[in-house]
């Protein structure tokens, strides 16, 4: 149901409530012949009146924040309400009539949107202030005779209904006033994902045994304006990435992103978002990616690396967001209007922030600076050209995620990570990203990636290559199921003999409820590292958010 049917519906109980406030202002003007009486009713009214806004003023202090409403006097001056709306003509008369509807400063009503605890608040308390000055002035031509008796006869002939509801609204304030005291904070809320896998490998020179893995996130989300959101991530698990034929890195999965791999637990990823203006500013202190503040234009099989989304990393977003993280900024504007909506994103990280040893830190160690410029065409065809440059210590891998790893990639076959023959080398990447969404049952989704690696050594200069291609079938069998298919080309050094390294992976999701999914899945390697073999990753992938 809409916000607006809800708001509605929650004010109109109130409404006939305060239609008693109402009937004793049209009696007091009604009995010119008894003063005494009128000032009577007026002041039992006026007092009755005084308790109700008491109580909704002390939750409207307990709300007040950026989003405070802004009162409108016309249900024009709302951008996002139609005169088609199902609901338009009850608004127009709470607003132009009533003058008790409040709107957010930026000019809408989001009437579809669930409603929260203050915004209810503020909208009685426009209301009730309204019938106080009503009261106050004791203006004679408000109602008629006919009028009182219609609101007497409503509130008789509603009159179970009005003390049902009247009951619910206390149970559900004990249950709220009972929630409030036992929360451990008014400003976090926890996230939380565990993963359990069963995984195993088959193929050439396969000598790997089947393995149950696991890994933990605790995700605290802390708002201190309503509008920005501080991450603390605690993450722990077990689960390493299979051993493959030449030491290859292209049968990383989502879960094996872990640092540890005994269940300790750590702070894994430690960010801030706010926005600034129109701008969305993205902070991180430590565990940062690309892909934390900039579209990766690979919509159902991205999950942020979670557990929900593609199997491994190569398919969930395209390499070139695996280049770079750690520490570092990033921002996003947005510009245009209409259905073209494009954007622009800066980042920044490093991967070495906080060591301040010489040859490390923000500035002097391993860092990825990216520009991207992302165009929605509407709703259904997303294009994205993107751009990184970065600096690499000498034995670090291309793709390492901010790790400043010398031995092991989160993507792509060991020549294509462990490029620059040992030494510094600079990359400077670039990519191109495109989305189509032709139904809701549908979404194709691909990339393309090339690598211009600038060794400091002698015939250290080197090129790395990556695409792909996925058709994702979302509700498939069922509303929350998944069926994914990806294939593409590995990131792969072309300097370096070998075949191409071929990757197929297809996966299905199915949704249990809403808090579990079961993904089984296969992955298929051809020409792993380069060289003529084959390997098949199988994983049965379980999934709880909670």
């Amino acid at each position: 149901m809409s916000n607006l049917f809800w708001k509605t519906l929650m004010l109109s109980p109130v409404c006939l409530g305060l239609s008693v406030l109402f009937s004793a202002k049209v009696v007091a003007a009604e009995i010119e012949t008894s003063p005494t009486t009128k000032q009577q009713l007026l002041t039992q009214a006026k007092t009755d009146a005084d308790q109700v806004l008491e109580q909704v003023n002390r939750y409207s202090r307990e709300g007040n924040s950026q989003n405070s409403l802004s009162q409108v006097t016309s249900v024009s001056q709302f951008s996002d309400v139609q005169p088609t709306d199902w609901a338009f003509q009850a608004l127009q008369s709470l607003v132009e009539r009533y003058g008790c509807i409040a709107g957010y400063p930026n000019g809408t009503f989001r009437g579809n949107r669930a409603m929260t605890r203050y915004e209810f608040a503020a909208g009685l308390n426009a209301c009730l202030e309204r019938v106080n000055e009503l009261i106050t002035t004791a203006t004679t031509d408000l109602a008629r005779k006919e009028d009182l008796a219609t609101i007497q006869r409503l509130q008789e002939e509603f009159q179970a209904e009005l003390a049902t509801l009247r009951g619910r609204v206390d149970t559900l304030e004990t249950r709220t006033a009972e929630l409030e005291a036992n929360q451990f904070s008014t400003t976090t809320k926890l996230v939380g994902e565990a993963i359990f896998a069963v995984t195993d490998s088959f193929g050439d020179n396969d000598n790997n045994n089947t393995v149950f893995q696991d890994r933990v996130r605790l995700d605290f989300q802390s708002s201190f304006t309503g509008q920005d959101v501080l991450h603390t991530r605690i993450a722990a698990g077990n689960a390493s990435t299979l051993p493959l034929p030449n030491g290859t890195f292209e049968g990383t999965q989502t879960f094996n992103l872990n640092p540890g791999n005994n269940n300790s637990a750590f702070i894994d990823w430690l960010a801030y978002y706010f926005p600034l203006g129109g701008t969305q500013v993205y902070v991180a202190a430590t565990g940062g990616i690309q892909s934390d503040y900039v579209p990766t234009v690979n919509p159902y099989f991205e999950d942020f690396d979670g557990g929900n989304g593609a199997l491994s990393t190569f398919a969930s977003e395209s390499p070139i967001y695996r280049i770079g993280g750690g520490a570092g900024v990033g921002v996003t504007v947005p510009f245009g209007s209409g259905s073209f909506k494009p954007s622009l994103t800066l980042g920044y990280l490093g991967s070495e922030a906080s060591n301040p040893n010489q040859g490390s830190g923000l500035f002097d160690g391993n860092y990825a600076a990216l520009g991207q410029l992302t165009l929605n065409l509407g709703d259904r065809f997303t294009l994205a050209a993107t751009y990184v440059h970065g600096y690499h210590a000498g034995g670090t891998v291309l793709f390492d995620a901010g790790s400043g790893s010398t031995t092991t990639g989160v993507v792509g076959t060991s020549q294509a990570n462990l490029v620059g023959g040992g030494n510094p080398y600079v990359s400077n990447s670039y990519g191109f990203e495109a989305a189509f969404k032709p139904s809701d049952k549908l979404s194709v989704s691909g990339f393309v990636l090339y690598s211009d690696i600038t060794g400091f050594g002698v015939a250290d200069d080197n090129e790395v290559w990556s695409y792909g291609l996925g058709v994702a079938l979302p509700d498939f069998g069922k509303p929350g199921n998944l069926l994914g298919i990806f294939a593409g080309a590995q990131p792969y050094a072309g300097n370096a003999t070998g075949d191409t390294p071929y990757h197929i992976e297809g996966f299905y999701r199915y949704r249990v409820s809403d808090n579990i999914s079961i993904t089984p899945g296969v992955i298929w390697l051809t020409n792993p590292g380069q060289t003529d073999n084959n390997a098949v990753i199988g994983t049965l992938r379980t999934t709880f958010t909670f």
